[in-house]
């Protein structure tokens, strides 16, 4: 549930600040009549991402029958959740200086074509992180036995971004978002490295990869599986009682050198170089700094 929770969360607050800055750019250019196009495209783009993350259940449960054919496409599903996810945290902290900017030329442009522009703008800024989120949700939540809980973890994390994205955009709440990216994609590294393993382990199962008995550990007689602190090891971080030592691997190759890049501290801008310009809307949409 945490897990599924921080995934909510971290990427319900991305689109979150997307969706406000297009809404203040508006406001302040006096164009608050092209609203319903942004909102159109809003819902549009989160019903598309439901009914991804719909199909994606329905595949594995319904349209595949054989046992070895599910576990082949939960692996593929896996290692495509942590391709987004190693994607979209390294992209966020290179673009968020510049994606406030970005985003109002666009809908500048957007509005001087139509309505229907506007809808297509807003729409494209926003599907991508829901379609990301439902792919990242069903990779989390594989071999759980009850997936009602994490929905709603994940749910409560979309919530909690929404509710600090209103609180930014319409009060003087602040919240330090270089902080908070960089402590929630560090958490989210470990996610995909549970999610990687997890897929490993899966394409074991569908006897694409050998070694599935070849155990790298075996501490069951250590963690108690009814113990909580066993349930947030597994949840988070996959970390399992027994793991296989292909498991084990690819959980070490991708987290330990995955973290240390996101962690390393940026290149500081020779001296002289003007500073990236951001927003001067005292709104919530102005990008996170790193």
């Amino acid at each position: 549930m945490l897990a599924t929770y921080l995934i909510g969360l971290r990427e319900g607050l991305e689109a979150t600040l997307v969706v406000s800055i297009l809404i203040a750019f508006l406001v302040k250019s006096d164009r608050k009549d092209r609203l319903v196009q942004v909102w159109a495209g809003v819902g549009l783009a989160v019903a598309l991402s439901v009914f991804f993350g719909w199909l994606l259940s329905y595949t594995s449960t319904t349209l595949l029958q054989k046992y070895e054919h599910r576990e082949l496409f939960e692996a593929v599903t896996s290692i495509l959740a942590v391709v987004f996810v190693t994607w979209m945290i390294f992209w966020m902290r290179k673009a968020a200086r510049s994606i406030a900017g970005e985003l109002r030329g666009k809908l500048q442009d957007a509005l001087a074509v139509g309505s229907i522009s506007v809808a297509l703008m807003a729409f494209l800024a926003v599907v991508r992180e829901g379609l990301e989120t439902s792919l990242i949700f069903y990779s989390a939540v594989q071999g759980a036995s009850d997936n009602s809980r994490p929905l709603y973890a994940l749910l409560a994390g979309i919530a909690s971004a929404v509710a600090i994205g209103y609180l930014m955009y319409a009060t003087a709440v602040r919240i330090n978002l270089s902080v908070f990216f960089t402590w929630t994609g560090a958490l989210l590294i470990l996610v995909a490295a549970g999610i990687l393993k997890y897929g490993v382990h899966d394409f074991q199962e569908a006897n694409v990869l050998p070694g599935l008995n070849t155990l790298a550990y075996d501490i069951s007689g250590v963690l108690d599986p009814s113990a909580w602190y066993t349930a947030l090891l597994t949840g988070m971080f996959n970390i399992t009682p027994t793991a296989s030592v292909l498991e084990s691997i690819a959980w070490a190759a991708y987290g330990i050198p995955v973290l240390v890049l996101f962690l390393r501290p940026s290149r500081k801008k020779p001296a002289g170089e003007k500073p990236v310009a951001t927003t001067s809307e005292p709104t919530p949409a102005s990008a996170p700094q790193q």
